[in-house]
């Protein structure tokens, strides 16, 4: 029983994000951690990323009830009733919020919970059974991490925030459409109209190659804006340019399935290559 509930705050998917908030935590705070602070910002943004995984497990039951990968999820075979764990994404949300609130600033409490909104709302409920698009919208939750955490130092959504949103969001995009191409048999009997299913995968192959170039151009707006220098330059748009010519790949691999995965796996390695940068390259500002 507890292995289920803690299942449903994906696990995985808290850590990786923890990274970005360790990410822009570090950024802004330019050699001058303050670890209350920083312990502070990971646990209010780890429970409220919890919190939103457990909306997105109890809204997707008939979903996943389809899928071989997720039918015997905790949610669609019963193992949690749907009362409790409404009960308990919500705890975990309130909690996650309260942290942010009493312990960082208003910024970082608003923006946690902006993309909470966001993702629960706006991506789970209203447009991911509806629009291929709805990735676009959910590049929004997926790119607030870091944000959060260097808002949680800063206190002003300055330049610096901007750009981190930018560049977070830009990688999320074609890091989802590798993993709908992938999993495109499961999405498809599913009834979820990713943009695979819904325009196909040539389409999907079109959007990858062109998100990850915006992607490339938006990774040197840190450096040409001084908040960072020469190891992240190299490092990170080493890999982005790595990223961009394995996903050029795609319209000469006879296996799309391992392509696409290719690209996934990449997209991690980039992301977790770019928030150490941020954490060690940063410049005074």
């Amino acid at each position: 029983m507890l292995k289920d509930y803690l299942q449903v705050t994906k696990p995985g998917i808290i850590y990786g994000n923890l990274v970005s908030v360790a990410g822009g935590f570090l950024l802004a705070s330019q050699g001058k951690v303050d670890w209350a602070l920083f312990l502070s910002t990971l646990v209010g943004v780890a429970l409220v990323i919890a919190s939103g995984c457990v909306f997105n497990n109890y809204i997707d039951q008939d979903i996943d009830a389809r899928m071989t990968r997720t039918r015997n999820r905790a949610f669609v075979v019963g193992r949690i009733s749907g009362p409790a764990g409404l009960a308990y994404g919500t705890v975990l949300g309130v909690a996650g919020l309260a942290v942010l609130y009493c312990l960082t600033n208003i910024l970082a409490f608003i923006f946690a919970l902006v993309g909470f909104v966001v993702y629960v709302g706006v991506y789970s409920l209203c447009t991911k059974r509806r629009w291929s698009s709805s990735t676009i919208f959910g590049s929004f939750s997926g790119a607030a991490p870091p944000v959060i955490g260097y808002l949680a130092v800063r206190g002003q959504l300055d330049a610096g925030a901007w750009l981190l949103l930018l560049i977070f969001c830009l990688w999320q995009v074609p890091h989802s459409y590798a993993i709908g191409i992938f999993r495109h048999a499961d999405y498809r009997i599913a009834g979820v109209p990713v943009l695979p299913v819904k325009l196909g995968v040539d389409a999907a192959r079109r959007h990858i190659v062109g998100f990850v170039i915006l992607f490339l151009l938006s990774v040197f707006t840190l450096p040409l804006a001084g908040y960072v220098g020469w190891i992240y330059t190299v490092a990170v748009g080493g890999m982005s340019f790595y990223w961009l010519w394995v996903s050029l790949q795609g319209w000469r691999t006879k296996d799309i399935n391992a392509w696409a995965r290719r690209v996934f796996w990449i997209s991690i390695i980039i992301v977790v290559v770019l928030c150490v940068a941020l954490a060690v390259d940063y410049q005074p500002l």
